[in-house]
């Protein structure tokens, strides 16, 4: 048995990863839980960072990655090929939006970014490439150059900066009062692209815009869909691939399929990762078979991408996410949890800003007399989660931001019993702080 008191005193894992929070020590994962080394049941609310959309171990999906693995483990695509990655292509298909319908598979949401920008530099002959402040997609070198999260990430690294150009992502907590979010928004991206095709990068030099549509790890931000619907239209106007990141909003995460569905805007290229696989690496840069076509063999490759247990259980996650309702449960239950989240704010001087779209939502912790953000408050407030039992984990440029991504499969009990230990948390962490309710 290891002993974790003294693991990390012997150096063996990298800081950088091993002393993330909460650095909890755990033996199984069963549904909705983790079971603690120290013998403790943890409700997660983080789904393995929103990988897990099914729950921990569905049977179903255990399941296939058994079968699977008494007839092939390893399968490098090109050399071979087999069942389940043609099964999970046709599966993923039949669940995005037209035409994206051909796909190259990798192990994680990085290497999709990589894929899909490598993809439209390649069909564009365009060198270019715009992302948005508070963006992530990833810690690659490429992906990295596209990362504005925080400005840690990109701290002594050369990230190919000269090659990609920043706007700002809408936030409609600065729409101005009186202004609909929508017509301002659409009209300040409008003024944005403008400016940078005037002063900085023509047009035509510009391969792909490529953005989260809604923030992640930027602190779970969500755009008016006029802001999506006006990128769209000026990628159309010059000839420009629109990139969407659903690593993160995929698979039922925001109440639909894809984020893309759920906003009614089409991307000529997505990256999708993390919830394919209810937790196996798995990841595919999609875009149409008339671009992947304009691929050239052998500029793109992967050794493990695409892997036959992965991919079964990718084929299982769909399955099970679409026989038990878990992306209409999403919805349902996410407007649920974000109502009462709304009510925790009016009960909470330390709760700023709420929003939430599906099963994705977003908490943010302030200080109350200035109602700046609050990172250090945050990490109380989730250590004392952890305390009564029930994980969550941070987003935000300061760290300020709880997100809540627990399974599509929580069920209402669950639901409320992680949000009122948030409430007792923020209860305990404001009366030590001396701080007031409204």
């Amino acid at each position: 048995m290891i002993d974790w008191k003294t693991i990390n005193e012997e150096g063996l894992l990298a800081p950088t990863m091993a002393k993330d929070f909460p650095n909890l020590p755990v033996v199984k994962s069963e549904g909705f839980f983790y079971l603690g080394a120290d013998g403790r049941k943890y409700l997660d609310f983080t789904s393995g960072i929103a990988t897990e959309n099914t729950g921990h171990r569905h049977p179903k999906v255990i399941a296939a990655i058994k079968e699977q693995v008494d007839h092939l483990v390893h399968g490098p695509i090109g050399i071979i090929n087999y069942d389940s990655i043609i099964h999970l292509a046709k599966k993923l298909k039949a669940v995005l939006p037209e035409p994206l319908d051909c796909f190259f598979f990798g192990n994680s949401g990085a290497e999709a970014i990589e894929g899909a920008v490598k993809l439209a530099r390649h069909v564009t002959k365009r060198t270019y490439v715009v992302s948005f402040l508070g963006g992530f997609h990833g810690r690659t070198m490429g992906a990295l150059s596209l990362t504005t999260s925080k400005s840690k990430y990109r701290r002594n690294l050369p990230v190919g900066a000269n090659m990609t150009y920043q706007l700002p992502y809408a936030q409609i907590t600065e729409t101005p009062d009186g202004k609909d979010h929508d017509d301002y928004w659409s009209a300040h991206v409008e003024k944005d692209f403008e400016r940078l095709f005037n002063h900085q990068v023509a047009p035509d030099e510009v391969a792909a815009v490529i953005l989260e549509p809604v923030l992640g790890e930027g602190g779970y931000v969500i755009p008016p869909k006029a802001w999506l619907q006006k990128i769209r239209e000026i990628c159309d106007r010059y000839g420009i691939l629109l990139i969407f990141d659903e690593v993160q909003t995929g698979f039922g995460r925001t109440g639909d399929w894809f984020a893309a569905n759920r906003f009614g805007v089409t991307p000529d290229i997505m990256a999708i990762a993390k919830g394919i696989a209810s937790g196996l690496p798995l990841s595919a840069t999609v875009a149409s078979r008339g671009l992947m076509e304009q691929w050239d063999i052998g500029s793109h490759s992967t050794t493990f991408g695409g892997n036959p247990v992965a991919c079964a259980a990718a084929c299982a996650t769909i399955e099970v996410l679409k026989e038990e309702g878990l992306i209409e449960n999403a919805r349902i239950l996410g407007d649920y949890a974000l109502k009462r989240l709304l009510e925790l704010r009016e009960k909470h001087s330390a709760i700023g800003n709420v929003r939430g779209i599906g099963l994705m939502l977003g908490i943010e912790i302030v200080h109350p007399a200035t109602g700046k953000p609050n990172g250090e408050g945050l990490m109380k407030i989730l250590e004392k989660c952890l305390e009564k039992g029930v994980i969550f984990y941070l987003s935000g440029n300061k760290g300020e931001v709880i997100r809540m991504i627990p399974p599509l499969n929580i069920d209402k009990e669950h639901l409320d019993y992680g949000i009122s230990f948030l409430d007792e948390a923020v209860t305990e962490y404001e009366k030590e702080s001396k701080f007031g309710g409204f």
